[in-house]
């Protein structure tokens, strides 16, 4: 079969957590459940922007994903793609999507992340780039 963006991408539909593998400068993949949410061709994730994550990709655009459980059990294929970080404003658009997919409890999260005055970055992935 031969997978193309549209089909990879297909996997994330209606689906709650994906699993982002992105890589260590000494080569070592790090995969890590997380919520995003789908907006056109590209998967977005928000974490905070101090997180290893960020480093990785800042480091290393490739990444894989994946679509899996909360606690990062796969429940769907892998897929390359590169990842890049968002500017302020699609990053505030992001957050608004993210706040409608996941709702109060993803809301609750924020206002106790705000407490702790943790700043965010969007990381966006592209499938199939390199």
């Amino acid at each position: 079969m031969i997978v193309t963006t549209s089909n990879a991408l297909a996997q994330f539909e209606n689906q709650q957590f994906l699993n982002l593998e992105t890589v260590r400068k000494c080569g070592v993949a790090v995969p890590t459940p997380v919520w995003y949410v789908k907006d056109g061709d590209a998967l977005y994730v928000r974490t905070p922007a101090s997180s290893g994550k960020v480093k990785r990709i800042r480091n290393n655009s490739h990444v894989r994903v994946a679509v899996c459980d909360r606690g990062g059990k796969l429940s769907g294929a892998w897929v390359a793609g590169a990842a890049s970080l968002t500017n302020a404003g699609e990053a505030d658009r992001i957050n608004a999507l993210l706040n409608s997919k996941y709702g109060a409890f993803k809301k609750v999260m924020d206002f106790l992340a705000s407490l702790r005055k943790v700043q965010y970055a969007v990381i966006a992935v592209r499938l199939g780039e390199k």
